[in-house]
């Protein structure tokens, strides 16, 4: 039986956690930018409890359909004691190795952005099952790290774009 794996990746991006948040949430468009996850499936706007289909793009140029459930929808909250923002975006996977409790997963998406800071984006894939080897646990750090280097992109551009965010 295999133990917990989480692939991660976290990038600092030079734009408010505002305007990183609104293209994380503005998934029509992430065929514009996310070399990763080239589509997403969701009623918009996207809601907690609304099923998500990630069209996931591997290095290698494969592609899957990766069916997953919003779990959380944190906007952007600003802790009034430190002045530091965070947002919150998970969902968890609900595909057939799911439901057959062979893998499973919940990826969280956050971020975090301190007084005159960048904003930082972390995301992790918590994944356990006694199949979680077969689930690729590799390529998928690394379409994690190609997913924040094109939010990073993205994210810049759009703020570079509204003087004064």
């Amino acid at each position: 039986m295999a133990g917990p794996v989480h692939p991660s990746a976290q990038i600092d991006i030079d734009a408010p956690l505002a305007v990183v948040w609104d293209v994380m949430l503005d998934t029509e468009r992430y065929a514009e930018w996310n070399p990763f996850v080239e589509r997403a499936e969701t009623a918009q706007p996207p809601a907690v409890g609304n099923p998500i289909v990630l069209h996931v793009v591997w290095a290698s140029g494969g592609r899957t359909r990766s069916p997953e459930r919003i779990t959380a929808l944190e906007g952007p909250v600003t802790d009034p004691a430190t002045g530091t923002t965070t947002a919150l975006m998970s969902y968890v996977y609900e595909g057939l190795p799911a439901r057959l409790g062979l893998v499973r997963g919940v990826r969280h998406q956050r971020l975090t952005q301190e007084p005159g800071g960048p904003t930082t984006y972390t995301t992790v894939e918590e994944f356990h099952g006694p199949l979680v080897r077969l689930a690729g646990p590799g390529r998928v750090a690394d379409g994690f790290r190609r997913h924040a280097e094109g939010l990073k992109r993205r994210a810049e551009a759009v703020a570079s774009s509204r003087p004064g965010e």
